[in-house]
Parts: structure tokens; sequence; C-alpha cells
């Protein structure tokens, strides 16, 4: 909700465990490809932010355009260097085996399970952990990244969200290959994003499973 002309108030849900720890990612960015956090009340859960002015977002774009400016809002938060032993938040590895349990019955799921069983683990980074087009807004500093659900991971690990978006969400095949291009400009490796986005494909998007088992 606005919270006058240059704030927002956010109140996360209990059920919304994947964003307990966005308080201690917007600190640490400190307005360097996000907005700044202002005030945290932990008990209540909530955020007061920084409003983004005049807040339209990445799908009003050309797709190059869009993509050029993701992938440096991308590598504004790619955060190295954090252990999950030494900060507040939890790897991915935390989650995505649950995830794909969740998942058992979806088709691509094998598929998966058996690339996530390959793939070697890596929990390095400080991802957004939902990075696409609708959570990238304008502001009068620039554009900046909301609404983060932040774990430890690799920067891979946040490209897919950006490939099955904007909305309605579907993977963008007409796009695939000059957005996975533009991110391996950014130094990313292509096979583990390609990986990624099956993995978490399998669970976030089960009924685009044949477009996603030709990226391999």
């Amino acid at each position: 909700a606005p919270a006058g002309d240059d704030a927002i108030l956010k109140v996360t849900p209990p059920e919304d465990d994947e964003s307990d720890e966005e308080a201690d990612a917007l600190e640490l960015w400190d307005g360097v490809g996000a907005v700044r956090l202002l005030q945290r009340d932990d008990a209540r859960r909530a955020l007061l932010l920084e409003r983004a002015s005049p807040g339209d977002d990445l799908s009003a774009l050309s797709e190059d355009e869009a993509t050029a400016i993701a992938s440096d809002v991308a590598r504004c938060l790619w955060k190295g260097g954090l252990s999950p032993g030494l900060s507040p938040f939890r790897s991915v590895h935390d989650h995505v085996p649950r995830w794909l349990a969740n998942a058992a019955d979806h088709p691509l799921t094998p598929l998966a399970l058996e690339l996530y069983a390959g793939i070697e683990k890596r929990d390095d980074t400080l991802v957004h952990g939902d990075l696409h087009h609708h959570n990238i807004l304008r502001s009068e500093r620039g554009w900046l990244a909301i609404d983060p659900k932040p774990m430890l991971g690799e920067p891979e690990f946040d490209v897919p969200a950006f490939l099955w978006n904007p909305l309605p969400c579907r993977l963008r095949v007409e796009h695939l290959e000059a957005r996975l291009a533009a991110f391996v400009a950014a130094g990313l490796d292509e096979e583990r994003m390609r990986r990624w986005t099956v993995i978490r494909g399998a669970y976030l998007q089960p009924q685009e499973a044949d477009a996603l088992r030709a990226l391999l």
C-alpha cells in the first residue's frame, strides 16, 4: 500500500516463507539495483520501502531493451562470497527438493529430478529468486528490482523466471535464444541456465513440459 508519495508499506503473510529474508537482502543491496529498505518490523513482517516512481515495469519495453535492463539489474544484485553459515540467507537447495517432491505428479518432474541430482550444488551467490519483467520497475534512480525471494544459489537460478515472463506466463520460445545469449554475455553458463529452467519449470510451469524438454 502507498505510504505517502515516496514510500510503500509491504506486509508479507507468514506462509510466504520465501520472503523471510527480504529485508536482509534489501539491506545488503542498499539501493543498488533494488528499492531501498527504509524501515523494518520483523515481528509484524512489515517493510517500509522506497516507492519506485513512475513505477512502470519492463513489460512495456521492446524485447531487446527489456532483456538488456534485466541483465544489468541482475548483475547489481548477484552478490558473491556469501556463506550459508555466515549469513541469514537459506540456500536454494533447502527448497528445491521439497518443491520437486510437491510436483511429483507433474510430467516433467522425473527429468527435473535427474537433472537436479546431477547438477553441481552451488550456493555462493545471493539471488533475487523471482526476477522477471513485472518485478523490475522504473524509478527516478533508474530501473530497480522489487519483491525478492532471496536465497543463496547461483545467478543461473534466477534466469528461468525471466524466460517465461511477462504475463501471461509462458515460456517465450520465440525469444528464448536471444535472452539466453544476453545472459551468457553477462557471464552466465548457458547449459546451467537451460538445466535450471527445466528443473524450476517442472514445478512452476508444468504446462510447458514439451517446450522445456526442447531446451536440452
